[in-house]
């Protein structure tokens, strides 16, 4: 099969390459995903769990990517609830990567169904921005109807999902971003924009909910935002800044079944609009993981035609 691989962390996406390698096998509790669509998150290449395993032993080469969709063509044993030509999508478990290939062996319970109405691409680029939005507004924010969230880099592949997911909950959303976004984010649903570059962020008022990805001065403002009994909710790494009366949450996202089965329902019934970026081949993967200019989204990869 041919797949991308990258053996050098310094590197970066400059040190990827495309190649050919044996198929995976399907070990238990797994199925081997003809891969049809992959996505790819910008930073993953600087995330510990992408170059060594769970004990800590090297794994280089590395063939990235978490995000897929596709057809089931193997089960390992043991493997319940999905069968052989089942069309699916999810997220592989980070310390396996492995979806900027042609065929990729995932542990079953990580991924769902994917209706035969939905694209393989939509698939794809839902898969981990949704599952981000809806475990960070829903798991650990506990948004309820009526409160106030700030999301910050709203016109983004995951901004863009907590905007629309969480104005569906009935809350209040102000988006963030730069002045060119500002038309995007208010399409996905925010009833206001900060420009970031150009607006003051403390004008925003007290919020109950903040939905970080930036980390650094951004976050250090915005905690101090959050009215008493809020909560900074953070993809960015471990929170650097605690509200006065709130709490902070830094999360992990994990893939779930019946999760992504929400997610894809909101998809198919115009509910929730993907957010995709720049889309390539796995020829052209390369290339455009290293341009110098990306739109906003998330990137794909079809692998299949």
């Amino acid at each position: 099969m041919k797949a991308i691989v990258v053996t050098d962390q310094a590197a970066g996406t400059a040190g990827m390459r495309l190649v050919e390698l044996p198929e995976p096998p399907a070990a238990i509790n797994d199925v081997v995903v003809q891969v049809h669509a992959s996505g790819f998150t910008w930073d993953e290449l600087t995330w510990p769990s992408t170059w060594t395993d769970r004990l800590g032993r090297d794994r280089t080469p590395v063939i990235p990517g978490q995000e897929l969709a596709g057809v089931v063509t193997a089960l390992g044993y043991g493997t319940r609830g999905l069968s052989v030509g089942q069309r699916v999508f999810g997220v592989t478990d980070s310390y396996r990567g492995g979806t900027l290939a042609e065929y990729v062996a995932v542990e079953a319970r990580n991924l769902a169904p994917l209706p035969g109405d939905v694209d393989f691409t939509v698939g794809a680029s839902v898969a981990m921005p949704g599952l981000t939005a809806w475990q960070g507004l829903f798991e650990h924010g506990h948004l309820q109807a009526g409160q106030s969230v700030l999301v910050h880099g709203a016109a983004g592949a995951v901004g863009s999902m907590v905007t629309q997911l969480a104005r569906e909950a009935g809350g209040y959303v102000i988006g963030t971003g730069r002045a060119a976004h500002r038309q995007a984010v208010l399409d996905f649903g925010a009833q206001e924009f900060v420009d970031l570059e150009n607006d003051a962020l403390e004008d925003v008022g007290p919020v109950d909910l903040v939905f970080d990805v930036f980390a650094g001065d951004i976050q250090k403002r915005s905690a101090a935002l959050i009215r008493a009994g809020g909560t900074l909710v953070t993809i960015a790494g471990p929170a650097e800044a605690r509200p006065t009366n709130g709490l902070a949450v830094d999360f992990v996202v994990e893939s779930d079944r019946a999760q992504l089965s929400e997610i894809v329902q909101r998809v198919r019934d115009g509910r929730l609009r993907t957010n995709i970026g720049n889309v390539s081949t796995l020829e052209g993967a390369v290339a455009t993981f290293n341009a110098t200019e990306r739109r906003a989204g998330k990137t794909i990869i079809r692998v299949r035609p």
